[in-house]
Formats: structure tokens, C-alpha cells, sequence
């Protein structure tokens, strides 16, 4: 069990900013279109975050044009440049599933005091 996690540290990321689920943040990801490599910002509620090690994933919902939009990342993934915190939530909760039958202001997360 150990040559798999000594392989796996090789591949993961040093430098990532630490978030929990509750807070808003803007992930950046590179798309690649043809030749050229951009850089997208994706902002939006943290709602699960899953796994360890090299396997640990988070689901980001954000609402665009009316439409819930989540997406999951790879902590690890290549393609994600970085993550930024936009601010800090106060949730009592480890999954905010329920945030997905609510609209309008009903979504807000409590801003966690600092």
C-alpha cells in the first residue's frame, strides 16, 4: 500500500489553497482550444468536497443565467492553475446538497466571522 502512495506523491500538487465546503471560490482552468491554452475562471459555492490523497475532488455550483450550473475538479488535475478563496463560509453541514432545490437568496451561504 505504500508504493501506491509513494507514486501518487509525485504527482500531486505542493502549493494548494486551503478551502472547505461553504466557501465561495474562483477556480481557475486551462482550456486548450486547438493550439493555443487559456485560462477560464469558474466561481461558485463549494458544495462537496470527496476523496484523498490523489483522488480528492470538489463540486462548484454557481448560478448562470438562471440555471444552476455545478462542476466537479480534480484537486490534483494539471488543468486547474489555481484556486482562490473569495470568502469564507459558516455551514453546518459536509455535503450542501440541499442547495440545489433553492433559488434566489435562499442559496447565500453564511459569511464565516474572521
Amino acid at each position: 500500500m505504500n508504493k501506491i502512495a509513494e507514486v501518487e506523491a509525485g504527482f500531486m500538487k505542493k502549493d494548494i489553497t486551503n478551502f472547505n465546503v461553504g466557501d465561495t471560490v474562483k477556480v481557475f482552468v486551462k482550456i486548450k482550444e486547438g493550439d493555443k491554452t487559456r485560462i477560464q475562471a469558474f466561481e461558485g459555492i463549494v458544495i462537496a468536497k470527496k476523496g484523498s490523497g490523489l483522488r480528492e475532488s470538489f463540486t462548484v455550483r454557481r448560478i448562470s443565467y438562471g440555471e444552476g450550473v455545478e462542476r466537479v475538479f480534480q484537486l490534483h488535475s494539471p488543468l486547474i492553475d489555481s484556486i482562490s478563496v473569495e470568502k469564507k463560509g459558516k455551514v453546518k453541514r459536509a455535503k450542501l446538497y440541499y442547495i440545489r432545490k433553492r433559488i434566489g437568496k435562499r442559496t447565500k451561504v453564511e459569511e464565516a466571522a474572521v
